[in-house]
């Protein structure tokens, strides 16, 4: 990344220059790229967070630091839902990371897979993403396939490539969707105007297919009308069942990047508020997960139960709708 400095911000110490400008890294973080020495001011390398910037100073900062270009292998347990030789079918909590990034080097499942099988994983995807041919959402749970191998691997990317692979998820959501069943067929890109949300576009980004249908419509006293659904993807893009959901004028419950923010209700039972504070991330979970075996050539299926939170959420609403 590359800053010119403006006159306004002369005399600002570094580290806080980058806070105000990539917003989306912690101080800490920043103060850490500088630490290890991935900063140029000036075509001179910076190391001191606390170096005062002056007008015109050109500064270039390398995201990538020296612990993110290597896999930190870390214990972490792992909930294994299926294992062979071939793949390994893992349930992610909702919190885990799918691989490292900015900001987190080591708490994420590659770091746990590293672990685990060592280098005994595919390599398609680059050291540190051993065997990983999909992600799912930090605060999404549910279903992920790893494989073990690179021809496992390869073998499973022609099935995401060919949207052939089977994904469910089941989600609750503020609001009633209409039509009640349907699907959404969008392009999704970057928003322009924060880089780390997506948004449905007419003219730009990647095709975008959401099957769904509402399981169920919750209209209780006290209570926002509430639909509990299942999504069946046909892609895979980035948020994309809260992208395509909040383009038609509904959001999850739980979302704090595309949902409701900041809810006031004039009058809300207790137990469902109770209930509702308690839900981690959002009420999104990857419950089914189908496809051809890569060696043995036949159709598996695999399916897991809603995490703790999204299941208490879901027996009070169906003991007061009944």
């Amino acid at each position: 990344m590359k800053f010119s400095v403006d006159k306004r911000d002369a005399g600002t110490r570094i580290d806080i220059y980058l806070t105000k400008k990539i917003s989306k890294f912690t101080r800490s973080f920043l103060k850490k790229i500088i630490l290890t020495k991935n900063l140029k001011i000036n075509n001179t390398v910076v190391s001191s967070p606390s170096t005062k910037i002056k007008t015109k100073d050109i500064i270039f900062v390398n995201i990538l630091s020296r612990n993110e270009n290597r896999l930190i292998p870390k214990k972490i347990k792992i909930d294994i839902v299926y294992e062979d030789d071939d793949i390994l079918i893992i349930n992610k909590p909702k919190g885990m990371v799918v691989h490292p990034g900015a900001g987190n080097v080591e708490n994420t499942l590659a770091n746990a897979l590293a672990y685990k099988y060592k280098k005994n994983l595919s390599n398609l995807n680059g050291e540190l993403r051993p065997g990983i041919v999909h992600r799912i959402d930090k605060e999404t749970s549910g279903l992920l396939v790893v494989a073990k191998n690179n021809l496992a691997h390869s073998s499973l990317g022609k099935q995401f490539s060919h949207h052939t692979i089977k994904r469910k998820y089941l989600c609750l959501a503020w609001g009633v969707i209409r039509p009640l069943s349907g699907r959404i067929k969008t392009l999704i890109s970057r928003d322009n105007k924060n880089r780390q949300l997506m948004t449905v576009s007419e003219t730009r980004g990647k095709v975008a297919i959401t099957n769904y249908k509402t399981l169920r419509v919750y209209n209780i006293k006290n209570i926002p009308k509430i639909s509990f659904l299942e999504c069946e993807l046909e892609t895979g893009r980035t948020h994309q069942i809260r992208v395509h959901f909040n383009s038609k004028g509904i959001s999850l419950i739980g979302d704090n990047q595309y949902g409701k923010k900041n809810i006031k209700f004039k009058k809300i039972d207790k137990i469902f508020l109770e209930k509702l504070i308690n839900i981690k991330g959002q009420a999104l979970h990857a419950q089914t997960l189908e496809f051809q075996h890569p060696t043995k050539r036949k159709w598996v299926s695999f399916k897991t139960n809603v995490p703790d939170d999204f299941k208490k959420m879901l027996d009070l609403l169906n003991k007061l709708h009944s």
